[in-house]
């Protein structure tokens, strides 16, 4: 038995032994939750609790909580909310320090207690002192009806503390149970969030929403996967159970520096993270452009192996945003995908496109651009839906970012689709490169054409045009280098680094001026 195993004798205690024996007791009532019967039925119908969920989030061993005896002394006719239903401290994940609360279901429905909301809040502002990322584990009703028996006067909230975080620290929202209220508005203020497909997210609840608006409707119907991942787009992914959404939140920050204080992370993964030419690119993408495939094949092959992560996979599908690491160096991937709507962006695509490229710009991470699109969503139903307006905000992102950006034209780039994915010259891009072959211009010519009535010799002129590539280009420098796709990896090691020095010198957040469109 070791020293620390070993109980201490009371004559090695000194006279301590009351007050630690006291306290003991006070933190085995804190840490028993909602007691052994709600325990077990979690436990029955294969779900973590809030405090086997932090384990598993962290690196064994490393929770250290803080709060423990919030909510344990009450007045009299109240019943004491271990921990006030929300565990909370900090750890570590990959070695790297992290702060993190989890709302217990098994106290009160998860509900936010007046303590629990002052150490969500406290959170927030350790994060941002210490300069840590932020996680929250969701499964709660919201605010507790009866902290408006107590009053509580004019405090700070952690909404606002989520917000002054923007851009400072990473924060990842993981929802694992029914979220509501003011808790499920943690997720759309957070960097990254992920639900598990027994999870909903949601203003208010079934009841809520039936006693307001008499709609009867399940909570899945309501907030579920299908709702928030695939359609709103609030929630970033989704996954099998509490197990895969914790590993992916983990994984989310891997590619993160801890803060915007400084530079991303290199990870050497495996040995292959050097120079090679891209031999199996030539088979993955079709030279004729009217055939789609699958762009997620040639991110993967871009990237050290194994190493990419996408995010928002279910949103606004034709535009691919994910996560990798090249030659170790971490870097953020932006798309067109062909095989959605031949990578036209739509409202959801531009927005979703927006959103990730603020965040990669706020922490440093290099931008890597590869444009396959025929332009903005044409018709009457993405002119409803604010397709215009969602690719001025892509645009507007784009311009913005300070780190280092690299653009490539795969195969076309019509119109404003070219502009929103870095095309433009003199856009500090360190480079734009094409791959030969590859159709420019303000429209196709076979439907510009056709729309400004061309006659045959005009047509003919606009096909001879958009045939000729990119080579008119990058005879006047609109391109730096026409290349062969072989060598698409290579490129953009030199990219980083040739851009070494300057992220190497990344040591403040980013200045935000102005607003998006």
């Amino acid at each position: 038995m070791s020293d620390e195993q070993r109980e201490s004798t009371p004559d090695e205690l000194h006279g301590w032994g009351p007050s630690l024996e006291h306290l003991g007791k006070r933190v085995e009532v804190a840490r028993a939750m909602g007691g052994p019967e709600k325990l077990e039925k979690r436990r029955a119908n294969g779900l973590l609790n809030a405090r086997e969920r932090i384990e598993q989030l962290l690196d064994p061993g490393s929770f250290r909580e803080v709060g423990t005896l919030t909510a344990t002394v009450v007045g009299e006719g109240e019943r004491p909310a271990p921990a006030d239903a929300f565990p909370a401290g900090f750890g570590r994940i990959e070695g790297r320090p992290v702060l993190v609360g989890a709302e217990d279901f098994t106290v009160m429905g998860g509900s936010i207690g007046l303590a629990a909301a002052d150490k969500r809040y406290r959170l927030t502002q350790l994060a941002k002192q210490e300069r840590v990322p932020l996680l929250f584990i969701l499964e709660g009703a919201g605010h507790r009806m009866t902290n408006a028996l107590k009053g509580h006067g004019r405090t700070p909230n952690d909404l606002q503390g989520l917000i002054d975080l923007s851009g400072i620290v990473p924060t990842a929202c993981i929802v694992l149970g029914a979220s509501a209220g003011h808790g499920a508005l943690a997720a759309p203020m957070m960097d990254f969030a992920v639900m598990s497909e027994g999870a909903a997210l949601f203003t208010a609840g079934p009841p809520l929403v039936e006693a307001a608006t008499g709609e009867k409707i399940e909570k899945h119907d309501l907030g579920g996967p299908d709702v928030h991942v695939k359609r709103s787009g609030v929630v970033h992914n989704r996954a099998a159970d509490d197990a895969a959404a914790l590993a992916m939140a983990r994984q989310y920050l891997h590619y993160f520096p801890s803060s915007a204080f400084e530079p991303p992370p290199r990870r050497e993964a495996g040995g292959n993270t050097g120079e090679r030419r891209l031999d199996e690119i030539l088979a993955l993408i079709p030279p004729d452009d009217r055939k789609p495939y699958k762009m997620k094949r040639v991110l993967e092959c871009l990237v050290d192996e194994g190493t990419f992560f996408e995010v928002q996979p279910q949103f606004g599908t034709a535009l691919i945003t994910g996560l990798g690491f090249i030659g170790g160096e971490a870097v953020a991937l932006v798309a067109n995908e062909p095989m959605a709507k031949a990578g036209a962006l739509d409202s959801d695509a531009g927005e979703k496109g927006a959103r990730f490229i603020e965040v990669a710009g706020a922490f440093h991470l290099p931008v890597v651009f590869l444009a396959d699109n025929p332009g903005v969503q044409a018709g009457s139903k993405a002119e409803r839906e604010g397709a215009l307006r969602a690719a001025a905000r892509l645009f507007a992102a784009q311009r913005r970012l300070t780190t280092p950006k690299f653009h490539v034209t795969v195969r076309k780039a019509f119109g404003f689709g070219s502009s929103v994915m870095a095309m433009n010259p003199f856009d500090a891009q360190t480079f734009s490169v094409a791959f030969p072959g590859a159709t420019l211009g303000a429209m196709p010519a076979a439907s510009g054409g056709r729309a400004a009535k061309a006659g045959a010799n005009e047509q003919e002129a606009l096909d001879a045009l958009q045939l000729g590539g990119p080579w008119s280009v990058a005879s006047t420098l609109g391109f730096d280098e026409i290349i062969d796709p072989r060598e698409l990896r290579n490129w953009v090691l030199d990219g980083l680094r040739i851009t070494a020095a300057r992220r190497a010198a990344v040591r403040a957040p980013v200045e935000r001026g102005g607003y998006l469109p």
